[in-house]
């Protein structure tokens, strides 16, 4: 049995794409999560096929441990903002993964050449948008929603990373949203 830590899994349907990869490629799937699946090999399986195969569908398998922690982290900011726990972000991580706030900060920007703080208001951002596309909450609602003191702020920052306003940008129709895995 071996864990293949995997880049770019960043949701549900990204499981389940990989876990079919997996079964295809002639693997015993014993757990998976984004970022991390436990297998074991089969009789007919090529570890250069499941590569090939992972890659065309986007993924990529990890091969040393500081790529994998990067995985990691990307993978808990995600949630972390998905179910709305942003407060003490960072400090949360460090404690997760035994390291000082300085030491993934460090890593994570000179695996991804962008800070770990970007990458966390560009991951918010796209949360926004998803947000406004849904129209369920108002920009005070979402700006709360994200752990912002206040909603200028929010809209401060959405204006420098997107260019426009959230007014501009709900008025828009055709929203220009990123997929997570596309944000680095």
């Amino acid at each position: 049995m071996e864990t293949i830590y995997i880049k770019n899994m960043v949701c549900n349907r990204c499981i389940v794409s990989v876990l079919n990869i997996f079964k295809t490629e002639d693997y015993t799937v014993e757990s998976l999560k984004l970022g991390e699946v436990v297998a074991i090999k089969g009789l007919k399986s090529e570890f250069s096929n499941l590569s090939n195969a992972l890659e065309k569908a986007g993924f990529k398998i990890i091969e040393n441990d500081n790529d994998a922690l990067i995985e990691k982290i990307k993978v808990a900011l995600i949630h972390k903002i998905e179910i709305g726990e942003t407060a003490n972000l960072f400090q949360a991580l460090a404690e997760k993964f035994g390291k000082t706030e300085a030491a993934l900060s460090k890593l994570f920007s000179k695996s991804e050449g962008l800070t770990l703080e970007k990458y966390t208001i560009n991951l918010k951002i796209e949360k926004v948008k998803e947000h406004i596309q849904l129209g369920q909450l108002n920009f005070s609602e979402i700006a709360y929603s994200l752990n912002y003191k206040t909603s200028s702020h929010l809209a401060r920052q959405f204006k420098t990373v997107t260019g426009m306003s959230m007014s501009d940008y709900k008025s828009l129709g055709s929203w220009d949203r990123k997929t997570l895995d596309r944000i680095v």
